[in-house]
């Protein structure tokens, strides 16, 4: 069954958006893969789902550990021969330490360690499973990003000025078009969303909408025709009832 299935795989799927993308892919038949760093809190999401009926696998992956990468690949290679889909969605936001409230503050130790996991991490495992994706030439790459990374509107909204997470974001939106760039015409096509303020761990209790809402951009640019949007950054759904792109 699963070598005519679609195959997924979602990065720091253990808890808030990246379950709920994970729940809405197996919904729609698609094969997914479930990982996260600490395997004991991934097996009990795999637990939670199979629970609801979905078929979802799980491997432990620690995006930041090169090791861990090429071990995940390895054995994703040897039990699918193939990964369809890549959402690049692990990810940390160090925004509620008080030094990040300005550049003049903030932690060059935080900054290191926020880039690491939310911009070289999403290069690791690109570089890893897109031989993969260029085998059966199909792909699909959806990184995490946020409104607060776009260049065009930063200087005049009202986001915390937040420069950890907000630089590595747009490091995230400048590795998406290059990448996209890069892999223009072969039908793996890369782009990446903000899903918003959710209520999540990361969100907070005060987000005014919930993971699944998070989830739909997600789904969408995961299963994108071929010929369809590559190298674009895209709103969440919800703000406009349809996909949006947003100026970077």
């Amino acid at each position: 069954m699963t070598d005519q299935k679609k195959i997924a795989v979602v990065t720091g799927s253990n808890r808030g958006l990246g379950t709920e993308i994970s729940r809405q892919l197996s919904q729609i038949g698609i094969q997914v893969i479930l990982t996260s760093r600490n395997e004991t809190d991934g097996l009990t999401t795999k637990q939670q789902l199979s629970s609801e009926g979905l078929d979802v696998d799980y491997h432990v992956l620690d995006v930041t550990d090169k090791v861990s990468v090429e071990n995940f690949t390895n054995w994703l290679r040897e039990t699918y021969g193939k990964v369809d889909i890549l959402v690049n969605n692990a990810g940390i936001n160090p925004t509620t330490k008080p030094e990040e409230s300005s550049l003049l503050t903030v932690q060059l130790d935080t900054m290191r360690s926020t880039f690491d996991t939310n911009v070289l991490a999403v290069l690791r495992i690109s570089q890893a499973l897109i031989p993969l994706m260029k085998i059966q030439n199909y792909g699909r790459i959806v990184n995490i990003s946020t409104e607060m990374a776009s260049l065009n509107s930063v200087a005049n909204d009202y986001y915390p000025l937040a420069p950890s997470y907000r630089l590595s974001k747009l490091g995230v939106n400048g590795l998406t078009v290059l990448l996209a760039k890069e892999l223009f015409g072969s039908n793996i096509l890369v782009n990446a969303y903000s899903p918003g303020w959710m209520k999540t761990d990361m969100g907070g209790d005060n987000a005014p909408f919930t993971a699944e809402e998070g989830a739909e951009t997600a789904v969408y640019l995961a299963t994108l025709p071929d010929g369809g949007a590559q190298g674009q950054f895209f709103a969440e759904m919800r703000k406009f009832g349809g996909p949006i792109q947003l100026q970077w």
